[in-house]
């Protein structure tokens, strides 16, 4: 049973990773290897060998090969193309396993949006972090081996399924590293801006502090110094004492 469906999963892997780098040119890709004899197609996506789908497909991939060199439009057709790519490689999945019962087609609909959506995730991402330079050469370059690359998975997934499979798997597991790492940024970054006004704050009251103080003011901070750890307001001075402060205050209390 596996060795009659692994050529199925190898072009239903291999056709979700390329999907999520460059739809039209696989769906044309895949439709003209078809049609010429190159590729036989499971039934339920012989539909994709018609010729106006292989033309539409072609020239989509036309103005997606435009598109993908010119930084900033690039991110933006990602951006667009994040509500395509995975949809279109899972309806790809669902029409490729149309042997096989239904609750496993819908299984492979699933893991191949999936697939598709983690390998356009590190396409976006990369890119992103590409046209942060100013020249436009690095962007050329991504965009050109991005090509490449989809031909040569359309190529794994006809030939050579078992590679096909084992490079979606990689990319699965890259694209949730990937996400993890982007996940901690982020907290870190909240964490930085969360601290930034209580430091303000206690750097306002050290400096108030500091400041020659009178017989009232020294019984102010005296009290204050004295208070409970919730947050305080001292009338002289207008400084509001966050949590944690009362030993600040209490080292700066005039004996």
């Amino acid at each position: 049973m596996l060795e009659t469906l692994l050529p199925q999963i190898g072009l239903a892997a291999g056709a979700a990773v390329a999907s999520g780098l460059r739809l039209y040119a696989t769906v044309a890709a895949l439709g003209l290897l078809h049609r010429i004899g190159v590729l036989h197609l499971p039934e339920g996506l012989e539909v994709i060998s018609q010729v106006p789908i292989i033309v539409l497909a072609s020239a989509l991939y036309v103005v997606e090969f435009l598109a993908d060199k010119i930084p900033a439009v690039d991110t933006a057709w990602d951006a667009v193309h994040t509500f395509i790519r995975a949809p279109a490689a899972a309806v790809l999945g669902f029409a490729a396993f149309g042997n096989v019962e239904e609750p496993w087609r819908i299984c492979a609909a699933l893991l191949c949006g999936t697939v598709a959506l983690s390998s356009h995730g590190i396409k976006a991402s990369s890119r992103l972090a590409i046209n942060a330079s100013p020249e436009p050469f690095s962007n050329w370059t991504a965009s050109f081996a991005e090509d490449i690359f989809t031909g040569v998975l359309i190529w794994l997934a006809v030939s050579h399924p078992v590679i096909a499979v084992g490079i979606a798997g990689a990319v699965l597991v890259a694209a949730a590293l990937l996400a993890t790492w982007i996940i901690r940024m982020l907290r870190r970054i909240l964490s930085r801006r969360a601290t930034v006004p209580a430091r303000r704050r206690a750097h306002a009251v050290e400096r108030s502090a500091d400041r020659p103080c009178g017989a009232s003011q020294r019984r102010t901070w005296r009290s204050i110094a004295a208070a409970s750890p919730a947050e305080t307001c001292c009338s002289s001075h207008g400084v509001s004492v966050p949590i944690g402060v009362e030993s600040l205050l209490r080292s700066r209390v005039v004996t």
